[in-house]
């Protein structure tokens, strides 16, 4: 299928910029599969479209702060010393995932950290092997190992204390590029993103974008889903890079995505089990809970407890074995996200669907109003 089948009209002003002064305010609109139809609703109405039984699969990811802003380190060329000029050009790494164990040490008496992440590096051109970054005054210091491609690198990082604390601390929220706000990319940017870009349930640290259709859900509409007898069950899948990653192909069976980290635990398996063979519905709570479930789905659509990574790109064609019903936001045009919900309802109601929310002024993307796919 040619990408431009996935493309559609979106006026700027209808992507969301802020969060809703409260979760649970999101519009959502509801897409029935079978007649190819679509209501407007009130996400805090989700448990109307439930049954006892149905279970909800969440995923538990937690955002980092992956986006760290520092400085080339020049070094004599004699000798290795750094100069006393010092610091140099601004750099902005990205972190994408770990490459191998993280290594402890002592320095000098005191705790310290190694460990290789891949990482988007800007400005790439002038990282080569063997170029120096400084963060933080030299809590992180970074080395590029090896060019992955032109815009990522393999880059050894050396924390005082531990890695992941430092980073805690000197990170940043990478929010969407579709964000535009004043202060994204100053090192003054404020952080009261933090805790509105994560769900209520996050807890396995490890992801660089939220599963944003999570975002809508409150500690009081998983308590209503409860009395009303719908199972939650969490999974973890880490969003990486492959939710920001273009399809840069025209026909779409083309495109590959980077491999991203999941795990579903026993529990979690048997219980979904359980809800299929009683002849309950697999509601997916976003795209990543559906990739995780769908990567880990036997031919008789029972789920595997496993942890692995997954590089799974569904688009039309694609024929489901897990997942029943999909609750999502709206996605950008052309994109792989979109392609993987136009499999589930149909491309041409999906795009129906998204013509009438822009019609209706529905707010789009990470901080926008959602659909739910039955």
């Amino acid at each position: 299928m040619h990408i431009d089948q996935f493309d559609f009209e979106l006026p700027p002003e209808l992507i969301a910029q802020e969060p809703l002064p409260e979760r649970d305010q999101s519009r959502m609109l509801v897409v029935r599969r079978a007649t190819g139809t679509w209501e407007a609703d009130q996400f805090r109405n989700l448990a109307q479209y439930l049954a006892p039984g149905d279970v909800i699969v969440i995923n538990n990811t937690r955002v980092f702060p992956a986006r760290l802003l520092g400085h080339r380190v020049h070094t004599d060329a004699r000798d290795g010393e750094r100069e006393k000029s010092g610091v140099g050009a601004a750099i902005e790494t990205f972190l994408l995932l770990p490459v191998g164990e993280t290594v402890r040490h002592e320095v000098d008496g005191a705790p310290v950290e190694t460990v290789v992440w891949e990482v988007l590096a800007r400005p790439g051109r002038a990282l080569r092997p063997g170029a120096r970054i400084e963060f933080g005054g030299g809590l992180i210091q970074g080395e590029v190992l090896t060019v992955v491609d032109e815009g990522r690198r393999h880059v050894r990082f050396t924390a005082r204390g531990g890695f992941d604390a430092a980073v805690d601390q000197l990170g940043q929220t990478p929010l969407p590029p579709y964000i535009k706000r004043p202060d994204h990319n100053s090192e003054e940017q404020p952080r009261l993103d933090e805790p509105r870009y994560q769900t209520v349930y996050a807890s396995q640290r490890g992801a660089v974008a939220a599963p944003t259709a999570g975002l809508h859900f409150t500690p009081s509409i998983l308590d209503q889903l409860r009395h009303g007898g719908v199972g939650i069950v969490e999974i973890t899948h880490h969003v990486g890079y492959a939710t920001f990653q273009p399809v840069r192909v025209e026909e779409i069976e083309d495109h590959r995505i980077d491999a991203e980290s999941y795990e579903i635990l026993p529990a979690a398996a048997e219980r979904i089990n359980r809800a299929r063979h009683a002849g309950h519905r697999v509601v997916a709570i976003g795209t990543t809970s559906v990739r995780a479930l769908e990567s880990a789905a036997n031919p008789d659509r029972t789920i595997r407890a496993e942890r692995r990574q997954t590089d799974l790109f569904i688009h039309p064609g694609y024929q489901f074995r897990a997942v029943d019903a999909l609750l999502t936001n709206f996605h950008l045009p052309k994109s792989s996200l979109l392609m993987l919900v136009s499999a589930f309802a149909g491309r041409e109601t999906v795009l129906g669907a998204y013509r009438y929310a822009v019609s209706q002024q529905f707010r789009f993307y990470s901080y926008g109003d959602c659909m739910l796919l039955i």
